[in-house]
């Protein structure tokens, strides 16, 4: 079931209403961002932002933590006049919404987007993936690699080298005590619920001269929306628990990479200390033809260099064959 939380039209800088027959040339269209629910068979009500033209080629954009499809909100209108675009909430963030009782993990989030494309009748799409968007897509790739036109994947990891010691360490030294309710648990959630901890993930690693970029609002939407009341932190601490085993499914992920030679683009905030850069030039290991872009930025890449990224994503996603 699928309800329309605002409908839209096209809309044309003059503010008159255009059709979808408009060309992807027309640099002057503004196109109208959507929002909607899509209750799927998993129960699982997903909330996900539309823009563009609906013959176009699907771009389908996976935000990351701790953050919702807004992360994507200087994006969108970038790429909108040439892809019909489709960036959902992941399970456990933002308005999407799972049936009482049910605990967020990876497994689920791929899922999720399983349904959901095969919901909204999408048989082909390529992809921006960020962070927690990573292994969710690559999840996905291993049941069904025939959906994937191409990856763009912004801080989106898949080997260990891009695993940063300095924000995963407490992570891992959590997970290694085996016990998901262990003491290093209470560091942790302690440590999380600090909205300095949030403002951090924005701010690291940004170029001075770039700080003004960073719009403080997005940190404290993040905050509020799911680390600030207990209950929710405590559904991320979850989320970050299951983690583990995504790295334990990193060398999956890099068999899908070596057999199915997916076109990659990756564009990394090079002074990222979650995700570090290793990681982007890891990808040519497995795809030799892959494109690596390390730019002068942190983890939230697109508040710095949103400009800088779609022009790159125009070039790689106009190569590839749909």
């Amino acid at each position: 079931m699928e309800t329309s939380i605002r409908s839209g039209v096209y809309k044309s800088s003059s503010g008159r209403a255009s059709t979808p027959q408009q060309t992807a040339s027309d640099t002057s269209a503004m196109l109208t961002t959507t929002f909607h629910n899509q209750t799927l068979s998993n129960g699982v009500n997903v909330h996900y932002a539309e823009s563009g033209h609906q013959d176009a080629p699907i771009l389908l954009l996976l935000h990351g933590f701790p953050s919702t499809n807004l992360q994507f909100r200087n994006l969108i209108p970038l790429l909108a006049a040439s892809y019909h675009i489709i960036a959902p909430d992941l399970p456990g963030f933002g308005h999407t919404v799972l049936p009482q009782g049910t605990v967020p993990s990876f497994d689920l989030m791929a899922e999720t987007i399983s349904q959901l494309v095969d919901a909204l009748g999408i048989c082909k799409f390529a992809v921006y993936v960020f962070d927690y968007g990573a292994p969710t897509l690559f999840r996905l790739a291993l049941k069904r690699p025939e959906l994937i036109a191409g990856i763009v994947t912004q801080n989106g990891n898949a080997y260990d080298e891009g695993l940063g010691a300095d924000f995963w360490g407490g992570l891992q030294k959590w997970w290694a005590e085996g016990d998901e309710y262990g003491p290093m648990r209470e560091v942790l959630f302690g440590a999380v619920g600090d909205i300095e901890w949030t403002k951090a993930q924005y701010y690291d690693g940004v170029p001075e001269e770039n700080v003004k970029l960073v719009d403080p609002q997005m940190y404290t939407l993040d905050y509020l929306q799911h680390l600030a009341d207990p209950a929710k932190r405590d559904t991320q601490m979850r989320i970050f628990w299951d983690y583990q085993n995504n790295v334990k499914l990193y060398p999956r992920f890099q068999e899908y990479l070596r057999t199915h030679q997916p076109p990659v683009l990756a564009v990394w905030g090079e002074n990222d200390p979650c995700f570090v850069y290793p990681g982007a030039l890891a990808y040519k290991r497995d795809v030799p033809k892959a494109e690596i872009e390390l730019l002068p930025g942190g983890h939230f890449l697109l508040e710095t260099h949103v400009r800088e990224v779609a022009g790159l994503m125009r070039q790689f996603l106009g190569r590839l064959k749909w």
